[in-house]
């Protein structure tokens, strides 16, 4: 059978590495490296939320194939958004949105480009490969900015332009400014993607409010980080109704379970956001507390400013990342190693968890400090 692959794959894919996520590398049962049976482990390698949502299922309509794009979910998104609902596309997760908009757009066998501004996060890269799609990169500014007297001259060879805002792995908002400078150069050229996975820890960073004013622009949501619902999969696309119904051409037929678009639904509902808002002032909190934790440490070098729900921690010369990850992963505490991204050697990137998961990690830190 390994022939008969080695012989039918795409010979552009037998190279490629595959985007490794947290659960990939660890997943919930059965790792040998994580912890010991006696010890509890706390996830906090994926960025996903601590506090779990309720939500209630109706079983009745099981066995009928679900709506293409469930309206009650779609008008509660469009009004949580502010956006008109036709500007609204639901999706299997952010990572789906993605995937989708280079599908549209970009042709394959090298044909077509999107553009990066790394550090950033992966998945670009990875889908535009697997699509047969080039990848420019602009990387960003010492300052975590985009570098657009580098940026702007490739938006003409370029059908798409991923900007994270938040940026993961760094945790920094990209300036509106910034991203306005953007659009208005490349308005008649191509789409600029501004990814906006972790906006509800920072909503005023938001660039929601130039849709309207620039139909080249395209952002993506997702409910898997402040909503606290990463299992469900479900995310949106916000676009100019021309874009999304371009997309519609290209996703699957039923995207969208009939248990997710409930579930989705209720946490879109004033309860719901009450909720969200809640645990993400909670979160914010607990972030803010241990980045001043962090700043003391001696085995940290350099705190990055975070407007997420995680922190980037680069560590001192002496101690390396790797070993100091897998210390942590005998102590039954998950952290993501960030040091093969571009400018970002020794770093560590921690999900803020509970109060009880952030004391535990601290103090590892702490013994960490003791012994240098």
């Amino acid at each position: 059978m390994t022939e008969l692959v080695n012989r039918l794959i795409r010979p552009e894919l037998v190279a490629l590495k595959p985007y490794e996520s947290a659960r990939r590398l660890f997943s919930f049962a059965g790792n040998e490296k994580v912890g010991t049976e006696e010890m509890a482990t706390d996830w906090l390698n994926a960025n996903e939320n601590p506090f779990v949502p309720k939500a209630d299922i109706d079983t009745a309509l099981f066995n009928r194939y679900p709506d293409f794009q469930p309206q009650p979910l779609i008008q509660a998104y469009a009004r949580y958004a502010a956006v008109a609902s036709d500007n609204v596309l639901a999706t299997r997760g952010a990572d789906e949105s993605i995937e989708l908009l280079i599908r549209t757009f970009c042709r394959s066998e090298l044909q077509d480009s999107i553009t990066i501004c790394p550090p950033t996060y992966g998945m670009y890269a990875i889908s535009a490969q697997t699509n047969g799609t080039k990848v420019k990169s602009v990387p960003l500014l010492p300052n975590m900015q985009l570098d657009l007297e580098r940026l702007i001259p490739t938006i003409s060879d370029s059908k798409l332009v991923f900007i994270c805002s938040p940026n993961n792995p760094t945790g920094n908002i990209i300036e509106i400014n910034n991203f306005r400078k953007l659009l208005e150069a490349s308005k008649d050229l191509c789409l600029v993607v501004a990814d906006e996975a972790y906006v509800e820890f920072c909503p005023e960073a938001s660039v929601v409010s130039l849709l309207a004013e620039f139909p080249n622009l395209v952002i993506t949501r997702t409910l898997s980080k402040a909503f606290g619902l990463a299992g469900l999969r479900c995310g949106f696309t916000l676009a100019h109704r021309d874009v999304i119904g371009a997309m519609k051409k290209v996703i699957a037929p039923y995207p969208i379970s009939a248990p997710v678009a409930q579930i989705a639904t209720q946490a879109l509902s004033e309860s719901g956001i009450d909720w969200m808002k809640d645990k993400v002032t909670s979160l914010n909190s607990l972030r803010d507390e241990f980045i001043e934790r962090a700043k003391l440490w001696h085995a940290v070098e350099k705190v990055y400013p975070s407007q997420t729900n995680f922190v980037l921690l680069k560590l001192a010369q002496s101690l390396d990342a790797s070993q100091v990850l897998d210390a942590f992963n005998r102590r039954g505490v998950l952290l993501r190693n960030q040091s093969t991204q571009l400018m970002l050697d020794n770093t560590l990137r921690v999900t803020i968890g509970d109060a009880r998961q952030m004391q535990n990690v601290s103090s590892l830190f702490t013994q960490l400090d003791d012994q240098l």
